[in-house]
């Protein structure tokens, strides 16, 4: 059985076992959660400032439907698997993963999957209802703009997750991975439009933003489901963040094996 077969095969099983252990520690995973409401936070500021006056096209409810939006698929699409490689990788751990005949990506893939049914569970039903409630009036999706978004969500989770394993990989060369994390996250932070709109960046910034991953990995599925993107951009910009998403994949793909080779030469 060839190794793409096997993955195949054993993924649903490892999602079951990874929604059990999301079940069993739920407390941590709303602990985690909680840490990823800064968007509630930036609502807050902007509605104070848009109640004056519009700051753009965004009036109170426009950054109410764009934060609600970006909680969302936040939540949908974060991966913390950074550090759970550092700690395998500085503990020795990773050898029991390596050992098994599933590729260790594969079984991080679902851990992380499989969370996102009690991530659901427990946000996403008053942020839906919420977003609906304040962007219903200019967003009449069709079934081609959901299908759009459905595949901008994957190619979101996809940039976000092969991001983590690729600085994860870090972790087999230098001391902690994490520092760079910050490093990125405060990127992500700017540039993915998490505590922004990137639409009202000064123009130059706003050029910036749009060439980099960091929007692609949020910003342009929140854009797309509050009907801040023109419609007859969504595909060519949906095709620009799966070839981000591949281009990520396969950085990660080489860092990795990379780093486990120097990890199984140095007796890990």
């Amino acid at each position: 059985m060839s190794a793409l077969s096997r993955a195949a095969h054993a993924f649903p099983t490892l999602l079951r076992v990874g929604v059990a252990a999301a079940i069993a520690y739920r407390a941590e995973m709303l602990i985690w959660m909680l840490t990823t409401t800064m968007p509630l936070v930036s609502l807050a500021l902007w509605s104070a400032v848009a109640a004056s006056a519009p700051v753009g096209r965004f009036g109170a409810s426009d950054f109410t439907a764009y934060f609600l939006a970006i909680l969302i698929v936040r939540q949908m699409t974060g991966s913390w698997l950074v550090w759970e490689m550092n700690m395998e990788i500085k503990s020795g751990v990773l050898s029991q993963r390596l050992l098994k005949p599933i590729h260790p990506l594969v079984s991080y893939a679902a851990d992380n999957l499989a969370a996102l049914p009690l991530r659901a569970l427990l946000c996403l039903p008053i942020a839906v209802v919420a977003l609906v409630v304040t962007s219903g009036e200019r967003f009449h999706p069709t079934a081609l703009d959901l299908g759009i978004w459905a595949a901008s969500l994957v190619g979101a989770w996809m940039i976000n997750f092969f991001t983590m394993a690729l600085i994860g990989s870090l972790a087999f060369v230098i001391e902690s991975s994490t520092a760079v994390f910050d490093v990125y996250l405060a990127a992500f932070m700017i540039f993915a439009g998490y505590l922004v709109p990137i639409e009202l960046f000064p123009p130059w910034l706003g050029d910036v933003a749009r060439v980099l991953p960091f929007r692609y990995s949020l910003a342009f599925p929140v854009e797309l489901i509050t009907g801040l993107l023109e419609p007859g951009r969504a595909l060519a910009q949906l095709g620009a963040q799966w070839a981000f998403a591949i281009g990520t994949a396969a950085v990660a793909l080489v860092a990795w094996r990379a780093g486990v080779r120097r990890f199984s030469a140095f007796g890990g």
